[in-house]
């Protein structure tokens, strides 16, 4: 197989440009960050460095290609809205305009479940489901907008896939478990009630497994949406109290109520854009809602139409994860 990876030199993308190598494909990457292309050239995966919104690189690497697994995107809390707009929905509209151009037989798209979600608790939630009335964030908009431009890139003849993946995880994260980690080193950990909401975590080579299985899946699955976890909804509390215990490092809860905590993130946000040059705040509404708020997925139409298995539990991935954050970074 022939495959483009977008977003190669991420965290998902880069461990799924890997296995395509180790099992034999020819890969090409294309992400930002040289030094991470460098370490993907060493391993088999041809890199080439250019940005989403490069509209004639971006169509180039989608020569000769097979398959496309767009998983290229600005991921965060926080941000201009500006940036989001051009990685998220530019971006993507050059990923599909050089795929259509070049006819891959496949594009497997990596969106997001945050669409869903916004101040509400909801649980189990299928993608036949309503989408969040109003998006929590900059990202969510655009991944939203991103989405739209896949489906009318289907409706007109591109064989897409697209998966939701939750609440990614696992070495090389840089961005959920680290949170935590660094705000429990800072301080204390926010714990909204006595066990925290419920939550989905998913171990980011699980959802490599299931960008696989998307291209391997019959057609019947094109055009479909596909809810990704590792299938074990927890506790707020439960989980951090494991992350903790393996990490050997003491952990420090602060009990807060959620009107408090949604209000002075608003203030911190008005702050930030304007006292502080729109750096992120110490504290957003979205991840209060995200600390506070219950918000879980339904995957059975993932194990029903791909298959799909999580194969490494959660106690599995945390230790991958910690294993790996020692070695980096000392204990938490």
């Amino acid at each position: 197989m022939k495959a483009l990876v977008t977003g190669a030199t991420g965290f998902l993308g880069k461990r799924l440009a890997l296995r395509l190598a180790q099992e034999g494909h020819e890969v090409v990457g294309l992400g930002r960050n040289p030094e991470a292309g460098a370490w993907l050239e060493a391993r088999g995966v041809r890199f080439v460095a250019a940005d989403l919104g490069d509209r004639s690189a971006v169509a180039e690497a989608c020569r000769g290609q097979e398959v496309v697994f767009h998983s290229g995107a600005l991921s965060s809390p926080w941000g201009p809205y500006p940036d989001f707009y051009r990685s998220n929905v530019e971006g993507t509209r050059h990923v599909v305009e050089g795929a259509r151009q070049h006819g891959i037989r496949r594009f497997v798209h990596v969106s997001t479940p945050s669409l869903y979600f916004g101040t509400e608790e909801r649980l189990n939630v299928s993608e036949e489901e309503p989408l969040a009335a109003r998006p929590v964030n900059a990202y969510a908009a655009t991944k939203r907008m991103a989405e739209t431009l896949v489906d009318a890139a289907h409706a007109e003849g591109l064989p897409v896939v697209t998966i939701r993946p939750r609440a990614l995880f696992g070495p090389g994260d840089t961005t959920i478990l680290p949170r935590l980690i660094r705000a429990n080193q800072r301080g204390a950990l926010p714990l909204f009630g006595a066990e925290g909401p419920w939550v989905d975590v998913t171990y980011v080579d699980n959802v490599v497994d299931a960008l696989l299985l998307c291209e391997s899946a019959p057609d019947h699955v094109l055009g479909k949406k596909y809810n990704i976890t590792n299938g074990d909804t927890v506790r707020m509390r439960a989980l951090l109290e494991k992350l903790f215990a393996a990490l050997d490092a003491p952990m420090r809860f602060r009990p807060m109520r959620y009107p408090i905590a949604y209000g002075l993130a608003g203030a911190l946000e008005m702050a930030a854009n304007a006292f502080m040059g729109g750096r992120e705040p110490l504290l957003t509404r979205y991840s209060v809602n995200v600390l506070a708020r219950s918000q879980t997925l339904d995957i059975s139409a993932a194990r029903r139409d791909l298959n799909y298995n999580p194969r490494i539990s959660l106690d599995e991935g945390l230790a991958e994860f910690v294993a790996w954050w020692k070695e980096a970074h000392g204990a938490g």
